[in-house]
């Protein structure tokens, strides 16, 4: 009876082996190997690729390539209809011009300001709180966690009228934090997203390390600064990175909390000297404005991406 049950595993196992050994076993696609072995397979196959490839690069590069040459050409060449791929002759004295005529390099060191500050104070409150929720493990700590993660379902635009009244006038302090720098970084500090990745880094983190550290007498604040924070660095620069572009982006909210036309970040800046410029020029600000963030994704895309990924230590 057991020589036979023997015989029926090992059967089983060579039927498995077999499968996979034909390719059976693996996983399905839209193409089989088969067919992208054949002439016909693989020209249809890559021509499908080239245009589904092409199509995505237009719709994402076209409108880029539309603003950095829109800043290139005449006013009347812009708002011609329909419109001209190429300019008919370049004009860079546009960008010169938006430069200095909507006083970009202040808007842009205002910009930096406001955005600098706002990633100091995320960093040192919500890397306080992803560590104490994943590793102090407070009382009630999921609940806030699922508290803190319920509001990333409500939108951005539904709070802005509460959050407009409490920067109007500050509860307790009873002070107005209009045209003040505080009104920008204090509704970025608490960011939702930034504290869940945090912690999910924090939370991959072998205990062992932590508990040697324990033993060794650290306390919970330098096994963050010695152990911790090292080990977190790729985390730690993607959450820099949106915190510098979520302040950089933002519209709406700058608009209302900054009237003075010195303090404006470089959006709300653009749009205040709109009214008065040339469309050309007003095109040309609008790609000098994006020049920034595409330079910051270009060059920490790699960064971005492993520090989304990061899911524990290797080694």
């Amino acid at each position: 009876m057991a020589s036979s049950t023997l015989v029926s595993r090992r059967g089983t196992r060579g039927r498995k082996a077999r499968r996979r050994d034909t390719g059976q076993g693996r996983q399905r696609t839209l193409i089989s190997p088969a067919q992208l072995g054949r002439p016909r397979g693989r020209a249809v196959y890559w021509i499908v690729f080239a245009l589904v490839a092409l199509g995505f690069t237009l719709v994402f590069l076209g409108p880029l390539y539309w603003m950095v040459t829109g800043g290139l050409k005449t006013t009347q060449e812009v708002v011609q209809s329909p419109p001209t791929a190429f300019p008919s002759s370049i004009h860079t004295e546009n960008y010169s011009q938006a430069w200095n005529v909507m006083d970009l390099a202040q808007l842009l060191l205002n910009t930096l300001y406001y955005a600098f500050g706002a990633l100091a104070f995320q960093l040192v409150l919500d890397v306080a709180a992803a560590y104490s929720l994943s590793r102090l493990r407070p009382v009630f700590g999921r609940a806030i966690l699922g508290m803190m993660l319920a509001t990333l379902m409500i939108p951005a635009t539904v709070l802005v009228v509460p959050q407009y009244l409490t920067v109007l006038d500050v509860p307790i302090f009873e002070r107005n934090l209009l045209n003040s720098p505080w009104a920008i970084w204090l509704p970025s500090v608490t960011n939702a997203f930034n504290i869940f990745l945090l912690k999910r880094f924090f939370d991959s983190i072998p205990g062992e390390l932590l508990d040697a550290a324990a033993m060794d007498g650290a306390s919970p604040l330098c096994t963050l600064r010695s152990i911790v924070l090292p080990i977190s660095r790729p985390i730690l620069g993607v959450v820099s990175i949106f915190a510098v572009v979520g302040v950089w982006k933002d519209f709406l909210w700058p608009m209302l909390t900054l009237p003075d036309p010195g303090k404006q970040t470089l959006n709300v800046g653009i749009y205040s000297l709109s009214n008065g410029v040339p469309q050309n020029v007003l095109i040309a600000a609008l790609t000098i404005a994006s020049v920034p963030t595409l330079l910051v994704f270009l060059l920490f895309q790699r960064n971005i991406m492993s520090g989304l990924t990061a899911g524990g230590l290797k080694g």
